[in-house]
């Protein structure tokens, strides 16, 4: 019975839900130990390329202590790890626009969170889910400590003293992405205003700009070039001789075309005539 004991006690402990189960504990002097489950994420929902479903560990129950930096040293034994997102309730990754720096973002409430953990290789999620259950995760070692209760506290509190040499970088950093930004906005508007959408029938569509932007007068020249930026578009798009009435009107043109030609050359040649002949006085 031994062998069987010792066999089952190096599995994997996977509860209903698909969920399994990793037990934490703080160090190696801790006796207690904190459960958290993984599952892999499959939300097909989702097409977002920060969560693939092949590389992305869904974790229940993170503990307070616990913060991304910590999780990715933690998660790091079973394969490198691309990104860590902490939340407090599950939901669907939201761009929330350029990242702020610590100075400008509210302080975060410290509860029991969960965690979306992307690794580089699927074959991180497999070696996860087949860990031991009955052997612990070590959260804080002598190479990465962890700080709680007085010293976390003092920490924080000498953290919250912003230096002035810092602040000002990362002032100067987000006003120059600020500033970038608002460059490529404007070119993409200006872009878009000097583009005039012409449906099949030859109308042009006329757009409203955002409310509060004057619009200037075309000259005579822009509207020129304009209309023939649309015609050479227009013809790359256009598929020639592609309908019946397409190869009757090119066959029209092209007959016109001759005649004219042909029209030019006969006064041509009477204008020659004309000049050659014999005029004594």
């Amino acid at each position: 019975m031994a062998p069987s004991k010792t066999k089952h006690a190096n599995q994997a402990c996977v509860i209903p839900g698909g969920f399994t189960v990793l037990s934490l504990q703080f160090s190696t002097d801790s006796v207690a130990q904190h459960k958290i489950c993984v599952k892999e994420h499959r939300v097909r929902a989702e097409k977002t390329t920060q969560r693939p479903l092949d590389r992305t560990l869904f974790v229940l129950n993170i503990p307070p202590y616990c913060s991304e930096g910590v999780i990715k040293e933690l998660f790091s034994q079973f394969g490198p790890v691309q990104s860590v997102e902490l939340r407090e309730k599950p939901g669907s990754f939201e761009h929330s626009g350029p990242k702020l720096a610590k100075y400008f973002t509210p302080a975060q409430k410290r509860g029991f969170r969960v965690g979306y953990i992307v690794f580089q290789k699927a074959i991180s999620i497999t070696a996860v889910k087949s860990h031991p259950h009955d052997v612990p995760l070590i959260v804080s070692t002598e190479q990465r400590p962890v700080w709680t209760g007085l010293q976390k506290w003092i920490h924080q509190y000498k953290q919250s003293f912003a230096q002035p040499d810092k602040l000002q970088e990362a002032v100067d950093t987000f006003m120059q992405d600020y500033d970038k930004r608002k460059e490529e906005e404007a070119e993409r508007q200006k872009e878009e205003a000097e583009e005039q959408l012409e449906d099949e029938e030859g109308w042009v569509k006329v757009t409203r700009g955002k409310s509060g932007t004057k619009t200037r007068p075309h000259s005579e020249v822009s509207n020129q070039k304009a209309l023939q930026k649309e015609s050479r578009k227009r013809k790359r798009k256009e598929l020639m001789n592609f309908y019946t009435w397409q190869h009757r009107n090119t066959q029209k043109e092209h007959i016109a075309e001759l005649r004219k030609k042909f029209e030019e050359d006969k006064q041509r040649i009477a204008l020659l005539r004309a000049q050659r002949k014999f005029r004594p006085y």
